[in-house]
């Protein structure tokens, strides 16, 4: 396992099989690492390329080897060579691992940089780095000087942090620095998501080193009754007790979060007793996580998160249990929320996950889902900048001058939306102005290891400064399990008590944070008499009003509806700042601290404005007329504005019938008669006329309707309006007289009476008593080109006996029918032989002898 110095003198020697390697001196494993072999072509390639994407699966020992084999390659022998990892555990065991090879101590050749730790010197070569800290160091300087390479480990995970850095690097390395050497390395062979970016790149693939691996599956999917993290607790905690007599090695069971990890632990406790169960997450101490990457004598189970999927061999694993699951962050689109959620792993991640079992000697792999299950994952894990919160990206993008992210070599763009969210609450925080340019206060909040909205909290904290860092270390670690209050001020005030024994190293762990970010120490009466308005400075856009007539439910600044336990204790406040909530239709409040109005005015001064509405009200169903002091969506401070102009009460009227439908205007019969005319006209082919119909009245109410609402305040008002006039308003003298000629509103009768007719049917119609219409020759027509009248006729006593639109071809016809029937129940009416030339009459036949 240890490392030898190797000198190629001649040009075409070679280290593995026929390749031919430079004739550099460089280090190289005298183990069976996969790496080995390629070594010589990275070497080569970086020689006279800047750039490498290096594919290498789990266990080649890409990443402690290559970085030692290009320590003295003759570009980097002035320089450092930087390594990225995602994790800060993967940094540091990465880091002890090649001094260790070297026979030195961490901190000499081989050192490490990680939030609030480092252990690199003046001899340090090579530094391994989290990815936030390359990104400092970028705003730092931008030509990143003393650097030879930067190496991106573990890029197939696609953090927000690695995008970026690449992104920045392969800007520097084009502008400022061509001799920058820069290596994604992937744990995966899919690289051409890499090599769009880096189109010159030379791409490398090394093999890994891997035993069968037996793969197994659930016969039936499980059952999903309960709270999730019981469930899938029982299930797993199920399957390793199922294992762990039938099975030789460790056992690696993969799990979602910490949560989980202990409920699995303390089933297994009672299922296993005796059997060492050790945890592995991020948020572990570094000494307990060291402890589970040494090998042990003793079997045991490790219950680990995703860390362990890439970044981190467990050594002795034989089987691994995959419930399946990842914790991944969102961000609501439409909110802004970021949130935890708990999603279905995907086939790339359990393919990582498989390959553990393999390290050492065939294993096992028992998959809790089933065979059918799994062609529904989705191919791989959804790269963070997609879905993730976007406003430290912004603020770095702020920094790095690029307005435009288009500009930047992303694999993936930003999304524009959350880009431009992210930007507008920077501009919030006073981090960027209002053109969008970063500010001073921006640099500085920069320049924390905090998230924008906590940096910014601790910069105005002033006096408070103590319980601003208790509430940033709080805020920003991961939520404590078993808190029952979603009161801020309470769970800070556990935080600060030592003997708490609630969570006691995550308490520990968040007060040395706090520590590390200010030496002010808080006081109880700090925390209580502070914490609404520090929180308000970070989350300005969650200052959430209490609604009127529900002490449950919140409108927050952002103009989202929140909500909480009726009987929460909190619910009565008026005024809360939302630190923590769950997204949703409306989302629910998880952690929140109470404000008062005095606060907000105080805090928020400059970003305070009345304003004046008048609006259609949907639920009340009115117009109404306020003057408001505004914070963002809310009203501070809301009046009745007794005397509005005219045209703003028009124009929530308006609303206000766009609302409720065209229904709600009272059209008479002659107006809605006027309407079908022209609805027919432009139905035959007119164009000449306005269209009347529902959708275009509706969408032109300013126009036609809002010169005559003068004197109308509510929608009742609207029913004295006489909407024939205002209709035929519409219509000029010409216009008008091509109604009357294509579609008249009535029919003369042979006698000389009007008879409307009615267009609401399929065809023109009127209605006539049939001994009107005698003499008739020709049947009657309305529009151009002429189409027939439907000519409803009806007896003596106005009642329908045929209908028709050929009234000659009624006279030759059916009519001696009709004849029959009317005479013997109408027979002192006229009934003649021949209709066609007989007169119209209205009246009966003249009595004998008068």
């Amino acid at each position: 396992g240890g490392w030898a110095m190797i000198n190629f003198a001649g040009k075409a020697c070679a280290l593995a099989g026929d390749q031919p390697v430079c004739h550099h001196l460089f280090l190289m494993p005298r183990s069976d690492l996969p790496i080995t072999a390629v070594l010589p072509d990275i070497i080569a390639a970086l020689a006279d390329h800047t750039n490498l994407v290096l594919a290498a699966p789990p266990g080649a020992g890409k990443t402690t080897g290559v970085p030692l084999a290009l320590m003295d390659q003759p570009w980097a022998r002035n320089g450092r060579i930087l390594m990225l990892e995602p994790r800060r555990i993967a940094a540091r065991t990465a880091a002890a691992r090649m001094a260790d090879m070297l026979g030195e101590p961490l901190g000499q050749r081989v050192g490490y940089r990680v939030r609030g730790d480092n252990r690199v010197s003046n001899a340090t070569r090579i530094e391994v780095i989290t990815e936030g800290i390359l990104t400092a160091m970028l705003r730092t300087d931008q030509e990143l000087p003393g650097i030879a390479a930067v190496l991106f480990d573990e890029v197939h995970e696609r953090s927000i942090h690695t995008d970026l850095g690449l992104a920045f690097c392969l800007e520097v390395q084009e502008t400022l620095r061509p001799d920058l050497r820069l290596i994604a390395m992937s744990a995966t062979l899919d690289t051409r998501a890499f090599t769009r970016i880096m189109p010159d790149a030379r791409i490398i693939e090394s093999g890994g080193r891997s035993f069968p691996v037996e793969t197994r599956w659930l016969d039936q999917p499980r059952a999903r009754t309960g709270p999730p993290r019981e469930a899938l607790a029982r299930v797993t905690s199920a399957a390793i007790a199922d294992l762990w007599p039938q099975t030789e090695g460790d056992i690696l069971a993969f799990l979602p979060g910490a949560g989980e990890i202990h409920a699995t632990s303390q089933r297994l406790a009672a299922a296993l007793p005796d059997t060492p169960v050790q945890p592995l997450y991020g948020a572990l101490p570094f000494r307990d996580q060291q402890a589970v990457l040494r090998p042990t004598e003793a079997r045991r189970i490790v219950l680990a998160t995703a860390i362990a999927e890439t970044s981190l061999t467990v050594p002795g694993v034989r089987v691994v249990v995959d419930a399946g699951r990842a914790r991944r962050a969102r961000t609501d689109r439409a909110t802004g929320m970021s949130r935890l959620v708990t999603e279905p792993v995907s086939r790339a991640e359990a393919t990582q996950r498989q390959g553990r079992a393999g390290r050492l000697a065939p294993g096992i792999c028992l998959r809790l889902w089933t065979r059918g299950e799994e062609g529904a994952l989705p191919a791989h894990p959804p790269p963070e900048i997609l879905s993730t919160d976007l406003t430290s990206l912004a603020l770095d993008l702020a920094i790095w001058g690029a307005q435009d992210a288009s500009t930047l070599r992303f694999i993936d763009q930003p999304p524009e939306q959350a880009l431009t969210a992210a930007r507008d609450l920077l501009v919030q925080l006073e981090a960027l102005d209002a053109d969008g340019r970063i500010t001073d206060h921006g640099r500085a909040l920069a320049g924390k290891p905090l998230h924008p909205r906590l940096a910014h909290m601790l910069a105005h904290a002033d006096t408070a400064e103590g319980t601003a860092a208790l509430l940033a270390a709080l805020i920003s670690d991961r939520p404590i399990q078993g808190f029952s209050t979603t009161d801020l001020r309470t769970r800070a005030e556990a935080v600060l008590r030592p003997g708490a024994a609630h969570a006691k190293g995550q308490m520990q762990r968040i007060r040395e944070e706090a520590r590390r970010l200010s030496r002010a120490k808080p006081t109880a009466q700090e925390i209580i008499d502070h914490t609404g308005s520090l929180a308000a400075r970070a989350y300005p856009d969650r200052i959430a009003q209490r609604r009127k007539g529900d002490p449950a439910r919140y409108l927050l600044a952002n103009g989202r509806g929140a909500m909480m336990d009726a009987g929460d204790p909190l619910a009565n406040q008026p005024f809360l700042v939302a630190t923590d909530l769950e997204d949703g239709r409306e989302a629910r409040i998880r952690v929140a601290a109470p404000i008062t109005l005095g606060e907000i005015r105080q805090l928020f001064s400059e970003q305070l404005h009345r304003e004046r509405r008048v609006t259609w009200s949907p639920r009340a169903r009115r117009v109404e007329a306020h003057e408001r002091e505004m914070f963002g969506a809310l009203a501070l401070d809301d009046r009745i504005w007794r005397d509005p102009p005219r045209e703003a009460i028009t124009a929530a009227l308006i609303e206000g019938i766009r609302d409720l439908g065209l229904g709600v205007l009272a059209f008479s019969r002659k107006a809605e008669a006027l309407r079908l005319r022209v609805a027919w006209a432009l139905a035959n082919g007119d164009d000449a006329l306005p269209d009347f119909s529902d959708a275009a009245l509706l969408d032109g109410l300013e126009s036609w309707l809002g010169p005559h609402m003068d004197g109308c305040g509510q929608i009742s008002d609207l029913e004295r309006l006489d909407l024939t006039t205002i209709l035929k308003a519409m219509l000029d003298w010409e216009a008008q007289q091509h109604l009357d000629k294509t579609a008249p509103a009535s029919f003369r009768t042979p006698l000389g009476s009007e008879v409307l007719i009615d267009y609401s049917q399929e065809a023109p119609a009127i209605s006539v008593r049939l001994q009107e219409m005698f003499g008739t020759a020709q049947h009657p027509s309305v529009g151009t080109p002429p189409k027939p009248l439907l000519i409803h006729l009806l007896s003596p006593a106005q009642r329908p006996v045929q209908s028709t639109m050929n009234l000659p071809g009624f006279w030759d016809g059916s009519y001696e029918d009709v004849r029959k029937d009317m005479r013997a129940s109408y027979p002192k009416h006229p009934w003649p032989d021949d209709p066609a030339n007989a007169t119209p009459t209205r009246r009966a036949k003249p009595r004998r002898g008068s």
